[in-house]
This record gives C-alpha cells, structure tokens and sequence, in this order.
C-alpha cells in the first residue's frame, strides 16, 4: 500500500488531483441541474437533448486546437484559463436560471460555450499528470487521481439532487461556477519542469498543422488506440444518449430529481471501489482486462428500460461503475506508457475527439428517436451497441496483447515510434 499512495508524496500531484476533484464535485452537480431547468422551462426531451448536445458539440470541435495548445504552453497555465473562463460561463447560465431570465436559445449558447472552454481542460489535465510523478508511479498515479475525482462526483451528484430538490436548480449550477472557480486556483500553483523537445523540434518551430500532423501519426500509427477511441465513439453516443437524456425524464416520471441523483451517484461510488481495486489489482494485461469490463456499462440503460426499482439502479451503477474504472485506469497508464511525453495532450485529443464525436448527435436524436420507437426500445438500443463495441475492442490481437510495463523497463515514452516527416 505504501508504493501505491506514493505520488501524494508529491505536492504538484497533490495539487493537480485537489483542482480536478473540485471540478468533478461541480461537474456532479451540473447535469441534474440543467436537466432539470431545461425540463422546468419546456418538458421537451428533444429540447433537453440539444442543450446537452450543444456543450458537447463545441468540446468535440475544439479538442484538437485544445490538444496543440496545451503541448505548446504550460498545461497548468491551460487548466487555469479553462477554469475562469468556465466558471464565467457557468456563472451566466446560474444567473439566468435563478432570475427567471433562461431560455433554450441563451443556454444553448452558453452550453456551447462552456463546451469550447473544457475541450482545452481535457488534453492539458491528462498530459499533465505523468509530468507530476515518477514514470513508475503512474499506475498508482491515474488510480489515485480517478480515485478522489470520483470520490467528489458522489458527493455532487448526491447533493446536485438534493440542492434541485430543496432550492431548484439554479442554486445548482451556481455551485458548479464556484467550483470551476476554486480549480482554477488550485491548478495556479502546480509546478512542473515543461516535456523536453527535441533540437530538431525547437529548430524547425513546427506550425499548429505540422503539429497535429505529429499528433496524428502517433494516434493512427498503434492500431489498438484508434480501434478503441473508434468503438467508445459509438458506446459513449448510446450510453449518453440513455442516462444524460432518457434517464432524467423517466426520473420525473417516477422518482424524481433525488432519486436520479443516487442512481448516478451509484455509479460513481463504483469508480470509487474501481480505484481502490485498481490500486492493488495491476494484471500484466490490464488493456485487455479494461476493455473487457466496459460490457457492465450495459446493465443501467438495461434497468432503465424495465423500470427496476431504485434499489436495483443503484445496484447496477455500482457495478458498472467498477468495471468501468478498470478500463480508465487501463487506457490513461497505457497511453502514458506509449506515447511520446511532447506528442501525449495532442493524443488526448484525438482520442477525446473521436470518443465524443458521436456524442451530440445521439443526444439530439434521442428525443425523436424515443418519440418513434418508444423509451423502452431505445434504451435496449443504446444497451446492445455497449455488448457489441465491447466485443469488438476485445477482439483485437494487440488489446488483447499490449502489457503493463514494470518499473524500471525502458518505456516508449522516452521516443517517437513514428518516423519525423519531411
């Protein structure tokens, strides 16, 4: 246990984790609030669903200039305007709610807004974190990290529930302004030496296409990093789809806002079991391992589906949730391990961009889609595509091949596989 609390020793990484987990206690409190106040002004899933979709529109469009951006200046110095510039737009959306003022045209703009801002938050905070251990600490590190921002999603997930309930939702999302607010301060005083460049890199001062050029070679030249970011491009369009869309209006058909708030607290207090399994449970093919749990992420749009009681969704969410963090702690050592320290935001943010691509236009769809098929359907739907993009990250040989590399072995990190270009 001692190898595996190590990276606290160190205070950039203290650091890191504590802004982080302050924005995942906002960002647990931020979607059943605005479910709930787009909700209270239409009662229209399909308008619910392209709020959400606008956030996740711009965050996909904007992820590869996020990813060079936070390559080329201090990735702390990234994190730190995200987080202002999020906790403003955040702010405005609070305001408008709060004074009767909120309209699905303003939110959706301000959703897309806050959309632009986190895409350059995404890539920094995740390249960032091998720079704040030692390369033989990062198992534990991502573990640890995941560990206390899952940690902080129970509890605002919990009290986003409780605060819509008791106050409404305005009062919700002002606190996930606060939170933003708080992070950003946090990250200003993480320190951390800059990812070496080589001589060749520094003389030829590369351009941001040349630099998404480098950043592409090193995603599409490893055949299991874009199989996998290509199958979770249609297992987070349909699980999105069910839990941010389809889950709040069967949540106010039936046990409202509270309840919905335990049932996605559930599944973060599964993360949370996942990380702590995940600080001991370290199998030579973890990858494989991780791919094969994300079938569990099936069993909540499943219950959903047949209206199983709460105490049955919470169940389920516990488990996926688990299963779940295998794979994350999984993918984010693995892409560490792999990828060229210089090149990693940039890999962050091809993998964000083709794993959320989908995303805004499974949102906007699911309320016509609903509409025609029924709510029952469609959640199997979204249940079933889970299955299949499971068994087909599964099946190929090098996730199923790819090892954990032990301390002390010499890591890819330190070159590039892929040959410079001309």
């Amino acid at each position: 246990m001692q190898a595996a609390l190590a990276p606290l020793r160190r205070r950039p990484f203290r650091l890191l984790v504590a802004g982080r987990a302050t924005n995942m206690l906002g960002n647990g409190v931020a979607p059943i609030a605005l479910a709930f106040a787009v909700l209270a002004i239409t009662g229209s899933v399909t308008e619910l669903g392209l709020v959400v979709a606008a956030r996740t529109l711009f965050n996909v469009v904007f992820l590869l200039f996020g990813g060079v951006v936070a390559d080329r200046l201090p990735r702390s110095l990234v994190l730190v305007g995200s987080s202002a510039l999020s906790a403003l737009s955040q702010g405005t959306v609070a305001t408008l709610v709060l004074t009767h003022q909120a309209t699905v045209p303003r939110l959706l703009v301000l959703s897309a807004l806050n959309g632009t801002f986190g895409a350059f938050a995404f890539p920094a905070s995740g390249a960032l974190l091998p720079q704040t251990v030692a390369p033989d600490e990062r198992t534990a590190a991502n573990a640890l990290n995941r560990l206390a921002a899952n940690s902080a999603m129970i509890g605002g997930a919990a009290l986003g529930g409780l605060v819509v309930a008791a106050l409404g939702p305005g009062w919700g999302l002002a606190i996930d302004a606060i939170t933003f607010a708080c992070a950003g301060l946090l990250f200003a005083f993480v320190r951390v030496d800059a990812p070496a460049r080589t001589a060749a890199d520094e003389a030829k001062k590369p351009g941001v296409l040349h630099e998404l050029r480098e950043g592409w070679q090193e995603f599409a030249h490893r055949r299991w990093v874009w199989t996998i970011v290509l199958a979770f491009g249609f297992l987070n369009a349909s699980f999105s789809a069910a839990i941010q869309v389809l889950g709040p209006s069967v949540a106010k058909a039936s046990f409202g806002s509270g309840g919905w708030g335990v049932v996605l607290s559930s599944e973060t207090v599964g993360m949370v079991v996942g990380g702590m399994i995940g600080l001991r449970f370290r199998p030579q093919r973890m990858l494989f391992v991780g791919t094969a749990c994300m079938a569990a992420d099936s069993l909540l749009p499943t219950a959903l589906a047949f209206r199983m009681p709460l105490a049955v969704l919470a169940a389920c969410g516990v488990v996926a949730g688990a299963c779940v963090e295998q794979f994350m702690i999984a993918w984010e050592t693995s892409l560490q391990q792999e990828i060229p320290e210089d090149r990693l935001a940039r890999v962050y943010s091809y993998d964000a961009l083709g794993s959320f691509a989908l995303i805004p236009i499974a949102q906007a769809a699911t309320g016509p889609l609903s509409a025609a098929l029924g709510v029952r359907a469609t959640l199997l739907m979204a249940a079933v595509l889970v299955v299949l993009c499971t068994a087909g990250m599964v099946a190929v040989p090098e996730v199923r091949t790819l090892r954990r590399r032990t301390p002390g072995a010499t890591t890819a990190a330190a070159e590039s596989v892929v040959a410079e270009t001309a």
